[in-house]
């Protein structure tokens, strides 16, 4: 049985439209995590380097929304079983604040810390 003090098709209609948000925004990132050229004679040394910096961010961002997806896919998996809202550790109802704040979160307060 899902989370008794949520209205859990709102959860999953809010993780929904999160998740395709982030592939978008995944989609549109694409270009800017590309292989930078190198070419010596058009780009100058800083503009290699700023264009190398603007790319690792943008792998990083990416890493984020990836772990972001993972983490709502979990979500609605345990929505899915009808485990929603429950502790991973201890079993007992995560506190509905909490899952109101943060959807994907996996324990309630006491085994987070």
């Amino acid at each position: 049985m899902n989370h008794p003090e949520l209205d859990v098709e709102k959860i999953t209609r809010q993780l929904e439209d999160t998740r395709a948000e982030l592939v978008d925004q995944s989609a549109e990132s694409e270009e800017s995590r590309a292989t930078v050229v190198l070419d010596q004679q058009s780009v100058g040394r800083l503009s290699r380097m700023d264009a190398l910096q603007g790319q690792a961010m943008a792998k990083a961002e990416e890493e984020r929304r990836q772990l972001a997806i993972r983490r709502i896919d979990a979500a609605l998996a345990r929505i899915g079983r009808g485990e929603y809202g429950e502790c991973i550790e201890c079993g007992e109802w995560i506190a509905a604040r909490r899952l109101e704040w943060d959807p994907t979160v996996l324990k309630c307060i006491d085994c987070a810390e």
